[in-house]
Order: structure tokens, then C-alpha cells, then sequence
């Protein structure tokens, strides 16, 4: 028999609770034992709390004597909490031509390492025009420049690759 999944958010409450045995953790946080429902819920009724399905895949379930709010809000507490500690990751763009000069590219590079330090992809544009595009192994040259450059801080995710009239590579942070 598959146990039933909760029907509404959240755990099982009190009479929600459909097994007719149950395993029972009292509000001290004791291990009770199996008993039945319906004295689990005698239990809670006298300590003046809830029964809660804690771990509604066991067999048997098991339920603990608790305040549901209370429950309620320290779960809630625990998402937000982890929703702050999560990092997007977004993709950075940085544009290069293939004739760049030593100080443009210095600033382009000093970009480029404070987006890998804050966690994030840069993807490196290499925008080839007129007869650029027959000389495309000076913009490779370029690139490998700036994978050699930030070799200690990132990883290729894309290698260099050419779609259209631009050369792109996807570097993120290791």
C-alpha cells in the first residue's frame, strides 16, 4: 500500500491523518513508540498541542506532539533563510575586437575579473568586421589571451566558436 500524499501544503494535522497505527514523538522529543491514532491524538489533545505527520513515507507514519503554528513559522523562517543565501549566476558580456589595444584590453580584462570574483559567467564577444572575418585567427589569438589571462580564476564552459560574423567563448568561475 503507497502511504498518500498531504492533500494541501504542508504536513498532515490532528484528524488529517489517516493511519491506524503511527509512530509517536511526544513534545519533549521523546520516542513514545507505535500506537494507535486515535491514542496519539488523546496524547496531543491533553498536552494541549497538535499532531503533526512528520514523516509521512515510514512505515509507520510518524507524527509528532507539537504547536502547528509554531511549526508553521519555523519552517517558513527556514525558506526565506535559504532563499537569502542563494546565488544567482548571470552571464556577463564582454565585446572585443580583434585589433584591441594593450590598455583597452586591461580594462576589459579588470571587467572581466570582477565578474568571475562575484561568481558570475562572462561571456566574451569577438565582433569581427570587413575583412577581420578573413583573418579570424587573430581574434583566437586574442581570446587564448584572455583564457591564459584568467586561467587561475576560471574554466572554459564554451570554447571559442564562430556564429555568424562573431567569435564567442563562455568562462565561468571555478
Amino acid at each position: 500500500m503507497q502511504p498518500a500524499t498531504p492533500s494541501r501544503d504542508g504536513p498532515r494535522v490532528n484528524q488529517e491523518i489517516n493511519a491506524l497505527k503511527v509512530r509517536l514523538i511526544d513534545e519533549r522529543g521523546e520516542m513514545i513508540g507505535v500506537v494507535s491514532r486515535n491514542d496519539a491524538l488523546v496524547k496531543a489533545g491533553e498536552a494541549g498541542l497538535d499532531l503533526v505527520e512528520v514523516a509521512a513515507a515510514a512505515d509507520p507514519p510518524v507524527v509528532k506532539i507539537l504547536d502547528f503554528g509554531k511549526y508553521k513559522y519555523e519552517e517558513q523562517k527556514k525558506k526565506n533563510e535559504a532563499r537569502k543565501k542563494q546565488k544567482i549566476i548571470e552571464v556577463k558580456e564582454i565585446k572585443l575586437r580583434p585589433g584591441i589595444d594593450d590598455h583597452d584590453y586591461d580594462v576589459k580584462m579588470r571587467s572581466m575579473l570582477k565578474f568571475i570574483e562575484e561568481g558570475d559567467k562572462v561571456k566574451v564577444t569577438m565582433r569581427f568586421r570587413g575583412r577581420e572575418l578573413a583573418h579570424q585567427e587573430i581574434g583566437m589569438n586574442v581570446l587564448m589571451r584572455v583564457r591564459d589571462d584568467l586561467d587561475k580564476l576560471a574554466k572554459i564552459e564554451q570554447h571559442p566558436r564562430m556564429e555568424g560574423r562573431q567569435m564567442t567563448m563562455v568562462l565561468s568561475p571555478k
